[in-house]
């Protein structure tokens, strides 16, 4: 098993939390557990690889794709089935269109001889969603341990805080925890860490620092971040690569990369711009602003 420090970076604190409250894989774990905090601050990714890094039987749903009740129930039950040793009881795929009906196939399911004495999480995506579906069905996620006497957890992982999620009915509380966003120091580190075999470790870093230094302003979001630095570093090693600076010649290599950091500027968040859109942009002075749908009236920050 892989040390988690050095799978998940910088998320220590989250990471101690959640395994404190997990524990044992055959005790009763806390019923419910609300995740919280902005985009790409790690939620998805800390949740997924706890999970597997430790082998413990969840299921993962997102609730955009399940955009009704019984979509969301089907496939928690469907995935969760595979799990299980005994599927011969349910050969066919499950069909579950309400809550009483999802409490009563999930408790057959656990049943199985291999997750009756463990804990079953199931992690809900996206979980702001569930606003929009049936009363019935928050309430009951969050007191499905109960509902269904099986040691299940039910982890949300959502972008507004807890008390903005709350139904106005009153519900039991789940466990809050916040996902802080990364500062530039987090960034850093975790950008750094994605260097290529082909150059050093400080080479990258130094690249990255400049990449930050650049768009931290203005962009604070770890996977658009990530999608600039893999677009850019081609340019910013071309002098390398043609023998013209070695990699310790950082202000050369700055004068190099600068004018196409400054045409970049302009198209964040680059997702609105494919990477061989991207491509072409390097190689001619098109404005980024002509391509279809991109905005350009952001403007170049210096870096010290």
């Amino acid at each position: 098993m892989p040390h988690l420090e050095n799978v998940v970076l910088c998320r220590e604190s989250q990471v101690s939390t959640l395994q404190s409250l997990f524990g044992e894989r055959h005790h009763f774990s806390f019923p419910s557990i609300f995740i919280y905090g902005h985009t790409a601050s790690g939620k998805t990714y800390v949740t997924q690889t706890l999970l597997k890094t430790l082998e413990l039987p969840h299921v993962f749903v997102n609730c955009v794709e399940c955009f009704t009740v019984r979509l969301l129930l089907e496939q928690i039950l469907n995935k969760l089935n595979h799990f299980s040793s005994s599927k011969d009881e349910f050969s066919s795929e499950i069909t579950c269109e309400t809550l009483n009906d999802f409490v009563r196939l999930f408790k057959q399911i656990t049943k199985a001889e291999n997750l009756k004495d463990q804990t079953v999480y199931i992690v809900l995506d996206k979980a702001e969603y569930l606003r929009d579906m049936e009363a019935n069905l928050l309430p009951g996620f969050l007191r499905l341990q109960e509902l269904t006497d099986r040691n299940v957890t039910v982890i949300f992982l959502s972008e507004i805080v807890w008390e903005k999620f709350r139904p106005n009915t009153g519900c039991f509380e789940p466990f809050v925890l916040y996902f802080p966003d990364y500062s530039i120091g987090n960034l850093q580190k975790i950008l750094s860490h994605d260097h290529p075999p082909d150059y050093s470790a400080d080479f990258y870093a130094a690249y990255i620092n400049i990449l930050l230094g650049v768009f931290y302003t203005v962009c604070r979001d770890l996977k658009e971040l990530r999608h600039l630095a893999i677009l850019n570093f081609p340019k910013y090693c071309e002098p390398v690569v043609k023998g013209e600076a070695n990699e310790r010649d950082t202000r050369k290599l700055w004068r190099n990369i600068e004018p196409h950091l400054k045409k970049a500027m302009q198209t964040v968040y680059l997702r609105e711009i494919s990477s061989s859109q991207w491509e072409k942009l390097q190689k001619d002075d098109t404005d980024p602003g002509q391509l279809k749908g991109i905005r350009g009236d952001t403007s170049i920050h210096s870096v010290n």
